[in-house]
């Protein structure tokens, strides 16, 4: 018997809702950076992890938020319109888990960054470093998927 195939299978359509619901709830490196070469308005990317990482490189654009920081009144500021991406270091840091879950839990709209900056600079993408966010202007590489 496959080791694979033991635990049963869900349905085409179990596993179309599955997936879609999925892709409501993260981004990968890929597609985060092709929104910011574009310059789309409607994001917005927290770094949650502590100052003195995001200053060492952080993903160009975003903003230190470190997610212990965040509550209602760290946020009161922030624009409701907007979906913020929440990242961390990556797939061994809950730091952008508890950075979207405490966004969510305020009201906003948000994503989680697959991978963390460890996948985006894995995937060969710029960083920033020192306390200004900067720019992400081009993407040197393309993704494989």
């Amino acid at each position: 018997m496959s080791a694979v195939l033991s635990s049963g299978l869900a349905t085409p359509q179990a596993a179309e809702a599955f997936f879609t619901e999925q892709l409501k709830y993260r981004t990968d490196p890929a597609d985060l950076a092709a929104d910011l070469v574009a310059g789309a308005s409607g994001i917005v990317v927290l770094d949650t992890r502590s100052v003195a990482h995001y200053q060492a490189a952080h993903i160009p654009g975003a903003i230190s938020f470190p997610h212990r920081t965040i509550n209602e009144e760290s946020t009161r500021e922030l624009d409701r319109s907007k979906v913020y991406i929440c990242y961390c270091d990556g797939i061994g840091c809950n730091g952008s888990t508890w950075g979207a879950y405490k966004m969510a839990k305020l009201g906003f709209q948000v994503k989680e960054l697959i991978g963390g900056i460890h996948w985006w600079q894995q995937d060969g993408l710029a960083v920033a470093t020192g306390e200004q966010p900067g720019v992400l202007t081009e993407i040197s590489i393309q993704c494989a998927c």
